[in-house]
């Protein structure tokens, strides 16, 4: 075999290889919202499930950390990440973690995706962005599908608003650590944000427990794998999966591919919750995805959402 053949073919494998490690993180992402379900099924609310989570996350991120030899950056850099985590991803997490007590898992998964579209408005207000063609085209995609969506779905006004919310909020974040993230390395990042965030969380535990009305955790030994899966797989693996498939692909086809998660979740919300789909939400759902996939590929220059941010979905 040829040098050339060779290199072709190893090329090939390590693109099928980012294909599926970013379907796998997209795939563990998706699966969030059904898991945090079957979590508060069995009687954990949302601070209990969230200081569970990014406790657990903090640590398995902490041992990466150790096993790679990775090191924090400096520690004026620590403190702007830990304010990314303990304000912005704090409020992300839980506006979108309560709104699904209050909206179908489906339809707060599409809201969430509306970010991208959020992130280009901001991007052209206050970094004076250019607002292009395609960013119009895929507003009016996002518009239209949103308003389908939230039709066809099933959700109160309150679960609708704090979906619209995450994803306001999360756009933020982004556009502000790609600012504070620069230059950092990806898995020191999530380390101190997940960190920052559980530190949070704990202590607003704490508080409430002082107050009389302590964090709820689950009953049963199947709500407790829930929130052990929402850690370690749909945190954890998810970040790592999705780094590692970013490193093969780069950052366009990685974008696009990882608009799989929330179609991941309307699956797994239909035939594991029951949740009905109604044709005037999966179109919507078309119309958001489409705006996004459009608004990805004509920015192909722009890197995607840190996957820190994801412990989102978030």
């Amino acid at each position: 075999m040829s040098a050339t053949a060779s290199g072709t073919l190893g090329h090939a494998r390590g693109t099928l290889a980012g294909v599926l490690l970013i379907a796998a993180s997209a795939s563990a992402f998706g699966a969030m919202a059904i898991f945090a379900r079957y979590a508060f099924a069995s009687g954990a609310d949302v601070y209990g499930l969230l200081a569970v989570r990014f406790t657990l996350a903090a640590i398995a991120m902490a041992v990466v950390m150790r096993a790679r030899g990775i090191r924090l950056p400096h520690w004026r850099r620590v403190l702007a990440l830990a304010a990314m985590g303990g304000i912005g991803y704090v409020s992300q997490s839980y506006c979108f973690f309560t709104a699904l007590n209050y909206a179908q898992a489906s339809l707060v998964a599409l809201l969430l995706y509306l970010y991208p579209l959020f992130v280009t408005i901001l991007a052209a207000v206050f970094l004076k962005e250019r607002l292009t063609t395609p960013a119009v085209i895929a507003l009016v995609l996002c518009s239209v599908g949103a308003g389908l969506t939230v039709g066809g779905g099933q959700g109160s006004p309150l679960g609708i608003a704090l979906g619209v919310a995450a994803a306001v909020i999360y756009s933020i974040y982004i556009v502000v650590g790609a600012r504070v993230t620069a230059g950092v390395n990806a898995i020191a990042t999530t380390t101190v944000i997940c960190t920052a965030a559980a530190l949070v969380y704990l202590t607003l535990g704490i508080l409430r427990s002082a107050a009389g009305t302590p964090p709820q955790f689950p009953s049963d030994a199947g709500g407790w794998l829930a929130m052990l899966a929402i850690a370690l797989l749909s945190t954890v693996l998810a970040i790592l999966t999705f780094f590692a498939g970013l490193q093969r692909l780069g950052a366009a086809k990685a974008s696009m591919l990882s608009t799989l998660e929330p179609v991941v979740t309307v699956v797994l919300a239909a035939v594991l919750l029951g949740e009905h789909i109604s044709a005037a939400q999966a179109v919507g759902g078309g119309l958001i995805l489409a705006g996004v996939l459009w608004l990805t590929r004509r920015a192909s220059g722009t890197p995607p959402a840190d996957a820190s941010g994801k412990q989102q979905a978030g």
